[in-house]
């Protein structure tokens, strides 16, 4: 679980320091703008940006029950990234399972990638889809939910 908070954490230690040698001397406004990068660079990495994440077995017992896809995902992973930013509010309608958290929904991944924790790995159907295109994702809706 803290494995997911280091790159942030590291991202804003990191911002900070730089930042803090351009205020020693003098670049005010070259501090101001690297800290709020890196500090943006943080919140994308951040878990935070995800709807909570859930147990793989979970999200698989709801997803036959509802028919909603599960995104097998990472903290850190620019992809994954990518489709929950690409996805926007319909993100919160799909079932998140962190593998940094639950090592069901890693060996899932596993047997679904020829043994390669690839993310974002979607399942639809109970079929995994590799690092899908946002808009296919969001085809995958049922326009009820």
């Amino acid at each position: 679980m803290m494995r997911a908070w280091i790159l942030p954490m590291l991202l804003v230690l990191c911002g900070s320091a730089v930042a803090a040698g351009l205020i020693f001397k003098g670049n005010f406004g070259t501090a101001a703008a690297l800290q709020l990068a890196f500090l943006t660079l943080a919140g994308v990495n951040s878990p935070l940006i995800f709807p909570r994440s859930i147990g793989a077995r979970e999200a698989q017992r709801r997803s036959v029950v509802d028919g909603r896809p599960v995104v097998f995902w990472r903290p850190g992973c620019k992809y994954c990234v990518r489709l929950r930013i690409r996805l926007g509010r319909s993100a919160r309608q799909l079932y998140w399972v962190d593998i940094w958290r639950d090592p069901t929904g890693a060996a899932a991944v596993r047997a679904a990638n020829d043994g390669n924790e690839t993310v974002p790995t979607v399942v639809v159907a109970g079929q995994p889809h590799t690092n899908p295109a946002p808009e296919w994702v969001r085809e995958q809706l049922s326009p009820c939910t």
